[in-house]
């Protein structure tokens, strides 16, 4: 069966526009810092615009090479997804592998969007596990995430095992 050069960029794109979506509505709907409970000690939505990078690092960064750094590093990790998707070699063999790639590139783009036009990315979800409060983060971060742990499994199940070289 002939894959679909169309399907990664299909994900990415579904990717993009609900990140899109949910940041638009943050934004309108919500005043910066703005928090709303919805499970109470466990789940919030906080609107935070973040100049940095996941976990706000870098947020605290006043240098003019820190949105040249952070965007410099999003185009390079889409262009070597790109290449991967689509490129002559087509690196990505798996479905689960190309599926993976293309929810990180469309998090890292959703994410680009907002660096380029807005200076900052925005975030808003928020969970507390007890008296640990994990960074807000967004719908790009998620696909992201989501992403990142696909490939961890499609490694997980398509490295070759070398027996070991009996040793005499």
């Amino acid at each position: 069966m002939k894959r679909s050069p169309w399907l990664p960029a299909v994900i990415a794109a579904a990717v993009v526009i609900v990140d899109r979506v949910t940041k638009l509505y943050i934004q309108s709907a919500y005043s910066l810092s703005q928090v709303t409970t919805f499970i109470p000690g466990f789940f919030y939505i906080d609107h935070a615009e973040n100049p940095g990078a996941a976990f706000s690092l870098l947020a605290e960064s006043h240098s003019a090479w820190r949105g040249i750094l952070l965007i410099g590093v999003s185009v390079t990790v889409m262009a070597v997804i790109a290449w991967m998707l689509w490129g002559p070699s087509r690196n990505a063999h798996s479905g689960l592998m190309r599926v993976a790639l293309s929810l990180v590139l469309g998090g890292a783009l959703g994410n680009l969007l907002d660096r380029l036009f807005r200076g900052t990315v925005t975030d808003f979800l928020q969970f507390i596990f007890g008296s640990y409060e994990f960074p807000s983060f967004n719908a790009a971060d998620s696909m992201i995430t989501i992403g990142a742990g696909l490939l961890i499994i499609d490694l997980l199940l398509t490295r070759h095992h070398q027996p070991a070289a009996n040793q005499s």
